[in-house]
């Protein structure tokens, strides 16, 4: 369980923050164990993403437990509440982020729980429970990876580094342009999944040159900040949360030693401004 350094009630609210975010991933993580990736059948909504009973029963749980008096909720699995809007503190989750991936038997699914508050994504926890990777944090109380505390990597090249990039936008073509550069891509299913091992260490950046709803980044982008690492949009800017739309342009997030080369990569390959 991560622990505050700061001092004071907001140290004592991020613990809790975090031990209730803890819970409800057990608690998510435990509800779905009886679905069985590969085995479970999925229905399809407009667009053609998945969607199981996995994903239902995940979301009812997450809700149950998280939310609170006061608190808003956006989830990929409910009906959009514009409640949401009025409310400072929001949970923003994706149930069972990397649905295809669960529906193809491919451990690269996760349940994704961030919270927000006035517009910043500030705590967060992923939970992987096909490899039973747990990644739980908050902005001022730091990362903590499967029971150990963990910090963004250091790494101040790309050269050598790994780079977490998109299963479905590889299978488009869209990375070819990076081919032939001196870092390795990794190619996985769930953005939150990428972000969770950005934050832990455990890979040196990641990026989306494609939009993504709220609920797919939120927990990630806190745990990377956290971490110390940086994201952003592709325009530039951090990313704010708790829109009318969910939706988002593409996302990066790296180590804090890479984020000038990486902005000198994609404005080159991508015709893109970096700031």
């Amino acid at each position: 369980m991560a622990t505050a350094n700061a001092d004071g009630p907001n140290a004592v609210r991020q613990i809790e923050t975090v031990r209730r975010i803890e819970e409800a991933l057990e608690a998510a993580a435990e509800a779905v164990s009886g679905f069985i990736p590969g085995k479970t059948k999925a229905e399809y909504k407009p667009g053609q993403d998945p969607v199981t009973e996995a994903d239902h029963t995940a979301n009812r749980i997450l809700r149950q437990i998280l939310v609170r008096e006061g608190e808003g909720w956006l989830s990929e699995e409910s009906v959009d509440d514009p409640e949401r809007l009025s409310r400072e503190v929001v949970w923003v989750v994706d149930p069972l982020d990397g649905t295809r991936e669960f529906v193809e038997g491919i451990p690269e699914w996760c349940i994704s729980i961030g919270l927000v508050r006035d517009g910043q994504a500030v705590a967060g926890g992923i939970l992987n429970p096909a490899t039973g990777e747990k990644i739980v944090g908050s902005i001022g109380g730091g990362v903590i990876y499967n029971g150990e505390p963990a910090r963004a990597s250091a790494r101040s090249t790309l050269a050598g580094a790994l780079v977490l990039g998109s299963r479905s936008e590889a299978k488009r073509g869209e990375w070819k342009r990076f081919e032939g550069m001196p870092f390795r891509v990794r190619n996985i299913g769930s953005v939150a999944y990428k972000l969770g091992l950005v934050a832990a260490g455990k890979a040196d950046a990641t990026w989306t040159l494609v939009p993504k709803n709220e609920w797919d980044v939120a927990a990630g982008t806190a745990l990377v900040l956290a971490a110390g690492g940086f994201v952003r949009r592709l325009e530039g800017e951090p990313p704010r949360f708790n829109n009318p739309s969910p939706l988002l342009t593409g996302l990066i997030a790296g180590g804090p030693n890479l984020r000038r080369e990486i902005d000198a990569l994609l404005d080159a390959h991508s015709g893109g401004s970096a700031p």
